[in-house]
């Protein structure tokens, strides 16, 4: 699903990007959508978007997406790896870093348990 960029609105917080990010990765059938709160934690990002897609077909069409999205709505991705072999991408946003896996590649690095004492955003 591709979004008209004349109803793309800019987000002003980096919080808000991150919750729209979620939005639209749940949108798009994935699985486990999550947004932590890294303010106070991280120097590096305020937030951290993880979702899990089915396959790697649908994480790369997610972040295709995402791409869009971004880059219409005044948020354009700053470096994105991984779309190659499509298991997990990371797509950063600056302040808000998305991390998408498939099923095994986020069981695997486990980032929820890495950053478990993170606040939870709720959706």
């Amino acid at each position: 699903m591709k979004y008209d960029p004349s109803q793309i609105k800019p987000m002003k917080t980096a919080k808000a990007w991150a919750k729209e990010i979620a939005r639209i990765a749940s949108g798009s059938n994935c699985e486990d959508v999550l947004v932590l709160d890294l303010r106070g934690t991280s120097d590096v990002t305020d937030f951290f978007v993880i979702a899990t897609g089915t396959s790697d077909r649908q994480v790369r069409s997610v972040a295709d997406e995402l791409e869009f999205t971004g880059k219409h709505n005044t948020n354009p991705v700053a470096h994105m790896a991984g779309q190659d072999s499509g298991d997990w991408i990371v797509m950063d946003f600056f302040d808000v870093v998305v991390h998408l896996f498939t099923p095994d590649m986020r069981n695997y690095y486990d980032l929820e348990l890495i950053w478990g004492e993170c606040p939870k955003i709720d959706l």
